[in-house]
């Protein structure tokens, strides 16, 4: 093996040998088994006398972190764990990153109810792979256009004009890194620091702690059956966010009356509402009330997409629309942020757009989660009754049930379900269990609940 000690300066060389080897091994540079040179050896690359890394190997072996095998060398012994506690003095974050807890991704479970993971089984992933192929061919060096492939924002434009209705051209579109960096971008902008931003109670985790980490004071607003209540928004607020086409984590459409009122409500305050089109693709039930971006004539309204869930999260490809007087400032913000995109994958997209493929893979994949969904709601209907009440849903990717009182409900080993706590950033915390299912397949729901207990 190869190691890097330094004996530039003076001072002791063996006592210089032994700090950077013992560093090395406290590192974890050097794990436990490996061999370090023989003494000669070593000796020769650090033009030093043998003697003189002889005397530092012999320190360590005292020490305990290395051992010599007759015949076989010199080798590193476990190592003790090196104290986690940073050092006197160490760079330290802002204090708000101390808060925001880094979030582990799920591990799939014999049965798997998470929400937000839709079933890679349904993803066209041949046709996909031709596409990106097609693509990566096609390409040459250089730099991409912070705000997305040219045919990729006309492909998007195009797609949700038509299948939500909402009014926007190519030079209206962004494209982001999935729904979240839409998000950061719209905070960079428009966020002062202590400025207060509303959020839906109960609501997305990730947008709240994003929120709180521009340096934003985050503020629950309540959401009863007709969406958030905009009585409820704080004077002091002047960018709120709202998942009005299909409420995470609830799933209740907001009413076109409660819309109107946002509307208005954002228009008096000279306010900007993000409007987040959350799981809205897959629809089971009526027609979809008009987008706020559709409705809105202030310009008042920033519109975000993703397409994570209606192809693969990995591909981490989202969008959002604003008003035109925020268009330059969120290109800039985009460029420093990452510079731009993935070209080919973006153009891959737009042609899978443009040959209706996306729609093709919408209404196959409907399909599929209707029939888990109702699956879903069967069961809960028969069997927990008394205990969980199905909050009203027509789109998505999950079912919420809000729990009855002083009913307490357990997961068991093998199942994995989400709970109505976890969304809530406001005391006292809202009791019910989340089911997601893009990755349960329906033959499976009704062996999967067994594992949920209510009483």
């Amino acid at each position: 093996m190869e190691i890097h000690v330094s004996l530039e300066g003076r001072g002791d060389l063996a006592a210089r040998i032994y700090r950077q080897l013992l560093e090395a091994i406290l590192d974890g540079r050097l794990r436990h088994g490996e061999r370090l040179p023989p003494t000669r050896e070593l000796a020769r690359r650090l033009d030093v006398s043998r003697n003189t890394v002889a005397v530092a190997y012999d320190r360590l072996v005292a020490d305990g972190f290395l051992e010599g095998r007759r015949g076989a060398g010199t080798f590193v012994t476990a190592q003790p764990e090196r104290s986690r506690q940073a050092p006197r003095g160490a760079v330290e974050p802002r204090r708000v990153w101390r808060d925001i807890p880094l979030v582990e991704p799920g591990r799939p479970a014999a049965f798997d109810f998470r929400v937000g993971v839709p079933d890679p089984r349904l993803f066209p992933l041949e046709t996909w792979r031709r596409l990106v192929t097609r693509e990566l061919r096609a390409r040459s060096a250089g730099h991409g256009e912070p705000e997305g492939h040219a045919g990729l924002r006309e492909a998007i434009a195009r797609h949700i004009g038509v299948s939500r209705s909402v009014r926007a051209s190519a030079d209206d579109v962004l494209v982001t890194q999935g729904a979240q960096q839409a998000l950061d971008l719209v905070g960079r902008v428009l966020i002062e620091p202590g400025a207060c931003v509303a959020v839906e109670e109960p609501g997305y985790p990730p947008a709240r702690r994003l929120f709180h980490s521009l340096g934003a004071r985050v503020a629950g607003v309540p959401v009863d059956e007709e969406g958030l209540v905009v009585e409820a928004i704080p004077k002091a607020a002047r960018l709120v966010y709202v998942t009005p086409s299909h409420q995470f984590p609830l799933g209740t459409p907001m009413s076109l009356p409660r819309r109107t009122a946002l509307l208005a409500w954002a228009e008096r305050r000279r306010a900007v509402v993000i409007e987040d089109d959350y799981d809205s693709e897959f629809r089971f039930g009526e027609r979809p009330l008009e987008p706020l971006q559709s409705l809105d004539r202030a310009g008042r309204v920033v519109y975000v997409g993703s397409f994570s869930k209606t192809l693969l999260p990995t591909l981490r490809l989202g969008f959002l629309i604003a008003p035109a007087s925020l268009r330059h400032a969120l290109r800039v913000a985009k460029q420093l942020t990452d510079w731009h995109g993935e070209p080919a994958t973006q153009a891959a997209l737009a042609r899978f757009i443009d040959e209706g493929l996306l729609s093709r893979h919408i209404r196959k994949a409907t399909r599929q989660y209707a029939e888990r969904r109702d699956r879903i709601a069967e069961v809960l209907e028969r069997d927990f009754r008394d205990r969980l009440a199905i909050v009203p849903s027509a789109a998505g990717l999950h079912l919420c049930a809000r729990l009855a009182p002083r009913a307490r409900a357990h997961a068991a080993a093998g199942l994995a379900v989400e709970w109505l706590e976890s969304y809530c950033g406001e005391e006292p915390a809202q009791s019910g269990v989340v089911l997601g299912y893009g990755s349960i397949p329906a033959a499976r729901v009704e062996e999967g609940l067994r594992l949920l207990t209510v009483e």
